[in-house]
């Protein structure tokens, strides 16, 4: 029986990625990922030649059997995402669910390292025994729910967000927790790499006038 590795990968800075996980790439037999031409550069960057195969959200039932069959045939697969840890708010989770419900006795391994949810929380100042993790807000149905979810949480709420709905999600909040104390970490690992804290409102207008509506960002709402 063969492996999966399940491999973060750096969310900006190529110099986060861990020894164990350039090992692993380099001595595994493939790397199935979510973008073959970002592990590319990554790949590059180390010098490291393995082969990539295509995996992401529209091919992952698919394509899991093609990683079941390497692994029947005892070959070690790796799998990697666009940036940070694969099955967070990114595809891996139904790969993994898929070779643990047809390989029962599989050898499925983490090799943790980078991610934007626990960067940022890092960076923020808030005493977090506990939060809520939201990923990404739903752009329509589902959204006003979730909004009030997270005006009403006893705990703080962690959530993705890009530079197209940052602005319009600062406005829904605004309307209703007007008063939260939100934490927005930008550019993560980068060059340009910014924390901004305030009230939705604050916020809002600081990123508007400032035109600093572009990147990744990660959003840590405080009720």
């Amino acid at each position: 029986m063969g492996k999966l590795s399940i491999v973060a990968t750096p969310i900006g800075n190529l110099g986060d990625m861990t020894f164990r996980g350039l090992w692993t790439l380099k001595e595994c037999n493939a790397i199935y990922a979510e973008d073959t031409r970002v592990v590319s550069k990554l790949l590059s960057h180390y010098g490291l030649r393995t082969s990539v195969f295509r995996l992401d959200a529209a091919t992952e039932g698919k394509k899991a059997e093609e990683v079941i069959e390497r692994m029947e045939n005892g070959e070690h697969v790796a799998y990697v995402t666009d940036a940070g840890t694969p099955g967070i708010s990114d595809p891996g989770a139904r790969l993994v669910a898929k070779v643990r419900e047809e390989l029962p006795e599989a050898n499925i391994e983490a090799i943790p390292g980078p991610s934007a949810l626990t960067a940022a929380l890092s960076i923020a100042g808030i005493s977090a025994g506990g939060f809520l993790f939201l990923g990404f807000l739903p752009h329509k149905k589902g959204r006003q729910t979730a909004v009030k979810k997270i005006a009403e949480s006893e705990v703080p709420v962690i959530l993705y967000e890009s530079p197209h709905r940052i602005l319009k999600f600062l406005g829904e909040l605004a309307n209703a927790a007007p008063n939260a104390r939100v934490t927005i970490a930008r550019e993560l690992t980068k060059i340009h790499e910014e924390v901004l804290i305030g009230s939705p409102a604050e916020l809002s207008k600081s990123i508007e006038k400032n035109k600093k509506a572009r990147g990744e960002f990660v959003v840590i709402i405080q009720v």
